[in-house]
């Protein structure tokens, strides 16, 4: 196996230019229970070693064996893997299922190094792109998430998240890990933290005021305690980045929330009654922010459940990132409040 990096692509990639060959594997279609989502890739290089995962390591043997194939003959292929039940079992699944894996070789059938290489930058940079493969003529380009306003289906891809085939093209995406930065290091933030990243996302914490031990304990995550425009600008704000301030105070949340609009994040919340919202969106707009970027920031921030402990508000606040995400109809725009000092 090639070590050093961070996803099967970027392994291909590396194998490739190593002169050993590697197969880019893609999960394209799955029934009943299987281990992994569609979209799942993984690598075999041409040494016969896996990157990735793709069944949790039951038919693992049989995908790489098959990929050498591919690779002997420079030719891309769809293929059928069942999962037993007892395969199942001893991948902690209750009961088997199948899957189809695309085999596509490295500089062969379409997939060349320079589009390979191209995939892989985009993902170092954080822009999300898709890899759509022709699986009649096994012809693959890459769709950049703006590229796609003309192109309804991947339009729809882009917003959904998911995967999968439009007639004879499978579209794979690749989007960049959500990022959630939390401002304040309080009890709240611990239980959204734990919780965003049990779902997936990859959890920042800010609070310049945690020079020493934070008011609450966060084993799992570090805390950035410098100034926050520069903790923000070193974690890197972009469209995949939500950003949520709890701290109450103006000094650290205004910041934050400034820097977030500037850099077009995904989402804004802010911890707060009415009427220090209210308050809020005064001062910001006294600092020059339009009163349509006002209209991005969630506050009181979460989705009104009536929530009342700590906990229950860090639900209210996840609930509501979700909901932005999906495009649910949950996600309905907060009504800006006239803004006038009380």
């Amino acid at each position: 196996m090639t070590p050093g990096f961070d996803t099967p692509a970027e392994t291909a990639l590396a194998a490739h230019r190593q002169g050993l060959g590697a197969v880019l594997v893609t999960v394209v279609e799955t029934w009943s229970s299987a281990p992994r989502p569609v979209g799942t890739l993984l690598t075999v290089d041409g040494t016969g070693a896996v990157f990735g995962a793709i069944t949790g390591g039951c038919i693992e043997p049989e995908v790489a064996e098959a990929a050498l194939a591919c690779l002997a003959v420079g030719r891309s292929e769809m293929r059928d893997f069942a999962v037993t039940d007892g395969q199942a079992r001893a991948a902690g699944l209750a009961c088997g299922g199948a899957i189809r894996v695309m085999l596509q070789p490295v500089g062969a059938s379409g997939l060349t190094e320079a589009l390979l290489a191209d995939l892989v930058a985009a993902h170092r940079a954080r822009r999300a792109v898709a890899l759509i493969t022709d699986t009649g003529t096994w012809q693959a380009r890459l769709a950049a998430a703006s590229s796609g306003a003309s192109d309804e289906d991947l339009r729809r891809r882009f917003i959904s998240g998911k995967p999968g085939f439009d007639g004879t093209r499978f579209v794979a995406l690749n989007v960049p890990r959500l990022r959630l930065v939390i401002v304040g290091a309080v009890r709240i933030a611990k239980t959204l933290a734990s919780m965003a990243s049990m779902a997936g996302f990859e959890i920042h914490i800010v609070d310049p005021r945690a020079l020493g031990e934070a008011p609450v304990p966060f084993p799992d995550h570090r805390i950035a305690t410098g100034a926050v425009d520069l903790a923000l600008s070193d974690i890197g704000l972009d469209p995949h980045t939500a950003v949520v301030t709890l701290t109450h105070d103006p000094m650290i949340d205004d910041p934050a929330i400034e820097a977030a609009l500037a850099a077009d994040v995904v989402y804004i919340g802010a911890l707060g009654s009415r009427q220090s919202h209210a308050r809020r969106l005064g001062r910001l707009r006294e600092r020059g922010t339009h009163s349509a970027d006002l209209g991005r920031i969630s506050g009181p921030v979460g989705l009104d459940i009536r929530a009342q402990s700590s906990e229950e508000i860090a639900v209210s606040i996840l609930a509501e990132l979700i909901a932005v995400l999906r495009q649910s109809p949950l996600a309905v725009a907060k009504e800006v409040e006239a803004a006038t000092p009380i």
